[in-house]
């Protein structure tokens, strides 16, 4: 099933041995990367790196794909160096051609769609469509690029003093440091690398450690686009690493902006830092995301969207359905229905076409999962299906759990199980009756991230979308929590971060604003009518 054609390539060194399936094998090789030897993850124009191996494992199948050479201190100095050299070079270089590379770099991943979505798969662990979806993500937000570097206006603004203007300024901002984590292993990179680019920022990429071959392959496509046009390679650096690296680069005072995705746990250390040396930050952390489904919701949208909310990338979307509460006149036949999906729901390899459940990332994900049922039974919820990981082969050999719905006896969404998110296809579910009580408990958590209301009632949508609310970032009406659009800003509020990526106004975080005075006239005059001049001067 899984190392099916197991024809096996023999990776040796003076004291290792890796042994690859033809599977990853012929993945790895269609990107231009090597399966014979360790990979180099450090790249600022040329590629190196002579700190410490990272193996990445595939949480399908538990082989182990690649060894990969990460940044030693001096070359990230250098690459950080390498960044600011590029950064000067390339702040020049017109918002419009900037856009054109930015067209050739669109171009050169849809070449390569199908196999960097296998990539996603195979390394991620996330399944064949959702990994493809992932590269188009970054496909669309460069088109998205493409015109805004026509569109990055400023604005004209009335001055109160005669033959002034005052004019509103974008320019560049300097370097860009993209922390980005295992979830989305290509999309948020090119969510950051796509405006900052167009901006005319310079961007290194510090990615996830256990997903460091997507970033490699991407960086060789990035790479060569900017080669073929003469940019410095430096503009869109890679730094492979670890959480050293990380905080190195939130710390350099020659990086001016911090994007962040992760745990909240981190993003509080990351934003700290950042703040210390006054930097900015662009920070998403937790979603702890919840659907709400009234009695007069079309149970047929709401099931499905619920279960790919929840189910989809087996729980490990920032935005997945973490928190489900049912209106008691629909609850039985809303939970009679999802059961049933749940229950069909097989497991299987995320390559093959058709599977809709692939594995945990990795196997600190599964002792989350592990933790979280543990914690269920402790506090005595009811488990309507679920809780158990797949132990059969060949399930065995990867990081399968069984998708879980269960209903804490208490609704108090201040108590850890309702207020903790949990990376991991765990639904909790909760029965109100009125929609202002529901709203509260949607509200009442550290996060505030996404959100789901499912209603036919325009008088509760007007309530949801209002100041009295949902306090969430996204703010949905019959749509789930999950699959956001690149024209909007992504992004949540409270403990999520604050953060805005993708569309709407988020490229304005990727340059510096000037506000300039401008005086075309014969005489100086202050504002508000102050007046400050000696009397010898007006003689």
């Amino acid at each position: 099933m899984f190392l099916a054609n197991r024809a096996l390539c023999r990776v040796g060194r003076a004291n290792s041995t890796r042994r690859l399936s033809t599977r990853a094998s012929a993945i790895l090789s269609s990107l231009d990367l090597a399966t014979t030897e360790e990979i180099a993850g450090v790249y600022d124009g040329q590629w190196r790196g002579s700190g410490d191996i990272f193996s990445t494992v595939c949480p399908t199948t538990g082989e182990t794909l690649a060894r990969v050479r990460s940044a030693s201190p001096k070359e990230l100095h250098d690459t950080i160096a390498r960044a600011r050299e590029a950064y000067t070079f390339f702040r020049y270089i017109p918002a419009p051609r900037r856009g054109e590379i930015l067209r050739q770099i669109r171009e050169a991943l849809a070449a390569k769609r199908n196999e960097l979505g296998a990539l996603v798969s195979l390394e991620m662990g996330k399944i064949r469509t959702e990994g493809e979806g992932e590269v188009q993500e970054f496909i669309d937000i460069c088109d998205y690029g493409v015109g805004l570097s026509r569109m990055m206006n400023g604005n004209v603004v009335a001055s109160e003093r005669p033959g002034h203007s005052i004019l509103e300024v974008p320019n560049p901002l300097g370097v860009v440091a993209v922390l980005s984590a295992f979830n989305f292993p290509i999309a948020v990179y090119g969510w950051n690398l796509a405006l900052s680019l167009a901006a005319g920022n310079a961007t290194i990429w510090k990615p996830s450690p256990t997903t460091p071959l997507c970033s490699i392959a991407v960086t060789k496509i990035v790479a060569r686009v900017l080669k073929n046009n003469e940019i410095p390679g430096a503009v869109a650096g890679l730094v492979i690493g670890d959480k050293n690296v990380g905080a190195a680069l939130a710390e350099s005072r020659d990086i001016e902006l911090v994007s962040f995705t992760g745990s909240e746990k981190v993003g509080r250390v990351v934003g700290k830092t950042v703040m210390s040396r006054f930097g900015k930050t662009i920070l998403e952390l937790g979603g702890n995301n919840a659907s709400i489904v009234m009695a007069d919701a079309d149970l047929s949208l709401a099931v499905h969207s619920v279960f790919f909310g929840a189910v989809g990338t087996a729980g490990q979307r920032c935005t997945s359905t973490r928190r489900l509460y049912l209106h008691r006149n629909i609850a039985s036949e809303f939970l009679e229905r999802l059961q049933k999906l749940y229950a069909d729901v097989k497991p299987g390899d995320p390559l093959v076409q058709g599977t809709l459940l692939g594995p945990l990332h990795s196997s600190a994900a599964l002792q989350t999962y592990n933790n979280t049922i543990k914690h269920l039974r402790l506090i005595d919820a009811e488990i309507l299906i679920g809780g158990y990981r797949y132990t059969e082969a060949p399930l065995d050999a990867g990081n399968f759990v069984q998708p879980t719905i269960a209903i804490p006896k208490s609704v108090n969404p201040e108590e850890q199980i309702w207020s903790t998110e949990t990376f991991a296809p765990i639904l909790n579910i909760a029965i109100f009756d009125d929609l202002d009580e529901v709203i509260g408990w949607n509200n009442a958590v550290p996060q505030g991230l996404s959100s789901s209301l499912w209603t036919r009632d325009i008088r509760n949508l007007g309530k949801w979308i209002g100041p009295g609310g949902s306090d969430t970032g996204i703010v949905n009406v019959n749509v789930g929590t999950s699959g956001a659009e690149i024209g909007a800003a992504f992004g949540g509020n409270k403990s999520t971060g604050w953060g805005r990526e993708s569309g709407g106004d988020a490229w304005k975080q990727y340059v510096r604003w000037s506000a300039c005075t401008i005086n075309f006239s014969e005489h100086a005059p202050l504002a508000q009518g102050v007046h400050f001049i000696q009397a010898a001067d007006s003689m």
